[in-house]
């Protein structure tokens, strides 16, 4: 059996190495050559576990991650057999289980909005008659968006989308692309999201109105885990926004209308294999059942007769496409692909 996972493999990175788009050569994160010298799996899982820097506590630990890994493994080498428009690979999360990566790694909690007060989001939508909008766009090239940060093993992807958007119209705004704390949301916003527990982007944007602005990453550097509120810091600098609003719901020409002004915080239904490991492409495959994530929108475009809306997130640059995801866009369905279209809100602020 794990002959034959080999040999697929091999043959997999043989096919996309003659690919004629943008496929990674090494379809799981490997050379052929890497593929083609192990005389077993586990020589792989070893050379992965040192790639990774995976410390095992126990051969007993080991051995449970080891048969983990050869699962996802297997989901891997056979999604990727089917030559769609996207494509999977090894990355950080290979040796643990799916459920696993749900618990630790998600975090966006819409329904924090029905338990607790709704955010007062203004009724406004902007970008409304927003006209002749641009056939693509890229903040990144424009220089509002901050390198790929990582919320590591802790459910604060909803701080990473609120800060990339805080950072996105703040640069817009001003010129200066300031890399904004995470940890301050995790540590003092707490009335209704809870930190590594999950939390929701409008209910962020408003502590951030009501403090008076956000501090800067340098001042308040992220911990992986929640802490003590140092929200009021003397000499130190915050950045403010005006307000925030929502995406009209289910519309992709709203989302299309705001993302050429500013970068975008948006909710996704991320709890799927496919996503989890994610390597390039345009992505278009198993979504999660529920909103349980929250990305960045921060571009799109289109690639080959596929559009894409360009999306960042915050697992670090090992996952995706050096830490962005592409997903595919004008399906016709109105939420979109993984549900993307259903939560979307962005910050405001007057131009200086």
């Amino acid at each position: 059996m794990e002959s034959k996972l080999l040999m697929l493999l091999f043959l997999l990175g043989t096919v996309a190495c003659s690919a004629n788009d943008h496929r990674d050569p090494s379809v799981v994160g490997y050379s052929q050559e890497d593929l083609a010298l192990p005389n077993r799996l586990s020589d792989l899982f070893t050379s992965w576990s040192v790639k990774h820097r995976k410390i095992h506590a126990s051969a007993e630990v080991k051995a449970r991650r080891y048969e983990i890994f050869k699962q996802n493994l297997r989901h891997i080498a056979e999604t990727n057999s089917k030559n769609g428009t996207y494509w999977l690979g090894l990355n950080q999360f290979a040796d643990i289980s799916h459920e696993e990566f749900k618990a630790s790694f998600l975090g966006l909690k819409p329904g924090l909005a029905r338990r607790g007060a709704q955010p007062h989001a203004s009724t406004a939508f902007r970008y409304e008659n927003a006209m002749n909008l641009p056939w693509a766009v890229d903040w990144r090239t424009k220089g509002a968006v901050t390198p790929v940060k990582n919320q590591g093993e802790c459910g604060s992807c909803w701080a990473f989308s609120t800060v990339a958007a805080v950072e996105g119209i703040n640069q817009i705004a001003t010129g200066k692309l300031i890399s904004l704390s995470e940890q301050e949301l995790m540590d003092c916003d707490n009335t209704f999201d809870h930190g590594c527990g999950g939390g929701l982007m409008d209910f962020a944007f408003a502590y951030i109105v009501g403090s008076q602005g956000i501090h800067t990453e340098e001042d308040y550097p992220y911990l992986m885990e929640e802490g003590y509120c140092r929200e009021k810091q003397p000499h130190s600098k915050t950045i403010t926004i005006t307000g925030y609003e929502d995406v009209p719901e289910n519309s992709e020409t709203s989302l299309l209308k705001a993302l050429a002004h500013q970068p975008i915080s948006v909710g996704i239904a991320a709890g799927s294999r496919d996503f989890q490991f994610y390597k390039g492409g345009v992505f278009d495959g198993a979504c999660g059942t529920e909103l349980d994530h929250a990305l960045t929108a921060v571009g799109y475009g289109s690639y080959n007769g596929q559009d894409y809306i360009t999306m960042k997130n915050s697992w670090g640059k090992n996952w995706g496409e050096q830490g962005y995801v592409r997903i595919r866009r004008g399906t016709g369905k109105p939420e979109g692909v993984c549900d993307i279209y259903k939560i979307a809100s962005y910050p405001t602020k007057n131009v200086t």
